[in-house]
This record gives structure tokens, sequence and C-alpha cells, in this order.
């Protein structure tokens, strides 16, 4: 069955016909404007999974770094996926449909995290990016 996922007012929707992996909470500066909230959780998807089902023409899209952007919907700002060079390579797990059976399995640039924000005791948190063997 595949994941499906759409943006609040419902004008995109797209579906993930694989599976979704290492979902993530980023609590960097960036992340907090970009999703206006404390962090943003996501999780990587191949793209050649991913497919969007309707209102592809309303996304706009922000590169934030070379090769790096997000893609919202124009009508009511839902941030829906990450890109890499032009591609989806992660999804907002906020914007996903129903269960998809995947857990946040750590926190990252938790050293920069918003003041006001306290990370729970006993998650796996990094105070920059995870390791690269982990």
């Amino acid at each position: 069955m595949p994941i499906t996922g759409e943006c609040f007012c419902g004008s995109i929707k797209y579906k993930v016909e694989g599976t979704i992996r290492d979902a993530r909470s980023c609590h960097c500066s960036r992340c907090r404007k970009a999703f206006s909230s404390q962090a943003s959780s996501y999780a990587l998807v191949k793209p050649s999974d991913f497919v969007w089902m309707k209102g592809e023409e309303l996304l706009t899209s922000y590169e934030s770094q070379p090769g790096y952007g997000l893609r919202f919907c124009s009508r009511c700002g839902s941030t829906l996926c990450g890109t890499y060079k032009g591609s989806v390579h992660g999804i907002t797990l906020g914007c996903l449909n129903g269960n998809p059976e995947i857990e946040v399995g750590y926190h990252i640039y938790v050293g920069s995290k918003a003041s006001w924000e306290v990370i729970p005791e006993g998650v796996k948190a990094y105070i920059e990016g995870p390791p690269q063997n982990d």
C-alpha cells in the first residue's frame, strides 16, 4: 500500500510507492524558519518511488543552498518535500496521511535549537549532524 501525503489545503497530493527511511528531526535555525516550528521532521525517499498525484503545477520551490531546496504549496504554504539537484529526496512527516510506520530515530543540530525548546531525555541527539558511520 503506498504512503500518501498532501498539503494543508489538499490542493497538492503525492504518493510514495516504496519505503521511507532514516526519519529525523532537525533543530537548526534554518529548519525552524523554513518549517515555522521548533524543528523539521522528515524522512528520506528514493526519487524513483515518489510521484505527484495532484497539483504539481501549484508547487513553489526554494533553493536554500546550491543543489538543495524545498517545495511548498503556493496556496497554503505547506512544506511538502526537500529536493536535491531537482529531485525529491525527502518528505516532511507532518504532511503524511495515515500511519507511515516509521518513527523519528534521532534529532540533529540540537546545539543550535531554540532556547525555549526542551529536548526530551533519552532520545538520540547530536549537537550537529549525525556521525557518518551512524
